[in-house]
């Protein structure tokens, strides 16, 4: 099964085994002549369903079993993200909204409340706030700035569009009792932003995206929020996020 889909600007061309990857990617359907192209064989749906357990086991859950269907979904990613670095462009995993035409990304460890948050804006802000992503945007790098891109991978919840917006802000998130922002430096949040990139297997392709990641944190600020997860956390945070 053959389609082609348009994400970060790039027209790749999937193969599948199953209709469902095409079912999930259908809002990105794009016509025009492959940038790349991305085949799906039963050996890279072992390789997911290893990965899924050992993520299991590392996170002390029990060993869920996936279909084949959804395996394929994570394994047409993993080689899409793979291949994006060749144009300045990698995966990153975090929750990322607009407002007023500028986006802000979130990032923590899973758990921490990315969603919560993200929705929090959207009830602060309104009509002004539109989610790119929910869980998995691409991020492409320019010297002319960093533009963060909505895909089909936007979370259990399928929230996101399918729009480019120019990336102001990355915040990390830690769960707290009190609210409160505070700027930080790259070297302070260079080791969670690497941690939050997906890191590609190949040597070429990691060293490329170690770039990429080492430029975005020169053109955006960062911030780390302490939250409780409620509106206040969000009012806080974007006040402090835009005035810069």
């Amino acid at each position: 099964m053959t389609n082609t889909y348009k994400m970060a600007d790039k027209i790749i061309e999937i193969h599948s085994l199953y209709q469902e990857v095409h079912n999930y990617c259908r809002d990105y359907r794009a016509d025009g002549q492959p940038d790349f192209s991305v085949a799906i064989t039963p050996d890279d749906i072992s390789y997911e369903r290893k990965k899924s357990a050992d993520n299991d086991i590392a996170e002390g859950r029990t060993i869920q079993y996936w279909q084949d269907t959804y395996l394929e979904k994570l394994a047409v990613y993993r080689k899409i993200a793979e291949k994006m670095p060749e144009y300045n462009t990698f995966l990153f995993h975090g929750s990322a909204v607009a407002v007023d035409g500028k986006c802000y990304l979130f990032t923590a460890k899973s758990g921490t409340g990315k969603s919560t948050h993200t929705r929090l804006w959207r009830e602060l802000l309104g009509s002004r706030a539109v989610m790119v992503n929910d869980d998995k945007p691409l991020i492409r790098v320019s010297e002319n700035g960093i533009t963060v891109f909505g895909t089909p991978y936007n979370g259990k919840h399928q929230i996101g569009s399918n729009i480019a917006v120019p990336l102001k802000a990355i915040c990390i998130l830690k769960r707290a009792r009190e609210n409160s922002i505070r700027s930080v430096t790259k070297a302070e949040a260079y080791a969670m932003l690497l941690q939050q990139s997906y890191r590609p297997n190949s040597r070429i392709a990691l060293a490329k995206t170690l770039a990429l990641i080492d430029k975005m944190a020169d053109q955006v600020t960062l911030w780390e929020l302490d939250c409780n997860i409620s509106s206040e956390a969000a009012q806080i945070a974007y006040e402090k996020m835009s005035s810069l």
